[in-house]
């Protein structure tokens, strides 16, 4: 699946890809309509509703992935609700194998995420896998999110690669979509983001279960 000889870069998204997309489908979809419903004194069932309305109001923008946005917008310390339920943040198997390998063959590995700085300071905490590492790219910084095919100009900008033996990794295909349109030529998909949910169904890119797949050959 990959030539690992026409690689030079490997640029890795976190949440799905490298963690367990688990710990962030309970927060905002279980924890978070706990609290607002709390807040607001409302049923657990209308919050959810009124939270699903706000969410896909701003899907795919940079505020949609903000900590402070949502902080303000529904009057909870979103920074704090996760340090309440961090104990499910989680490393995907074989991820650090993965890491280890491709910076031990002379990759330069990347994250590249469209967490907000206070998701990936939290996770980066709990997990430890910032020293695995060459470079930490947070979205965020850059003023736009990944799913814009303008931010990874930006990225060339701060981490200047080569697109034609660069290979990214990431479990949302409209983020691929756009690293594809940029003209990055090696790219994965990931099945199984969230792991107490079904595998997905491969769709127009290739795609793994699990970094396994792809260690043959480091």
């Amino acid at each position: 699946m990959i030539d690992w000889n026409q690689i030079d870069s490997v640029f890795l998204d976190m949440d799905g890809t490298l963690l367990d997309l688990h710990f962030d489908n309970h927060f905002w979809l279980k924890h978070v309509p706990k609290r607002y419903a709390q807040e607001r004194m409302v049923s657990i069932e209308q919050a959810k509703r009124q939270l699903m309305e706000l969410y896909k109001s701003i899907e795919g923008t940079l505020e949609w992935y903000c900590v402070d946005h949502w902080s303000r917008k529904l009057g909870l310390d979103i920074a704090l609700l996760k340090e309440e339920v961090d104990h499910l943040i989680s490393v995907h198997p074989h991820v650090v194998d993965f890491l280890d390998a491709a910076r031990g063959a002379g990759k330069r590995v990347v994250l590249v995420t469209n967490a907000h700085q206070k998701s990936l300071d939290l996770k980066l905490r709990r997990t430890r896998l910032g020293g695995h590492f060459d470079k930490v790219i947070c979205a965020h910084d850059l003023g736009l999110p990944k799913e814009d095919i303008q931010f990874w100009d930006k990225l060339q900008k701060v981490e200047p690669f080569d697109k034609a033996r660069t290979l990214f990794v990431d479990d949302s295909p409209s983020v691929l979509a756009s690293a594809r349109a940029y003209g990055i030529d090696w790219l994965l998909a990931v099945l199984r983001p969230d792991t107490k949910a079904p595998p997905r169904e491969a769709g127009e890119f290739d795609a793994i279960h699990d970094f396994s797949e792809i260690l043959s050959g480091l």
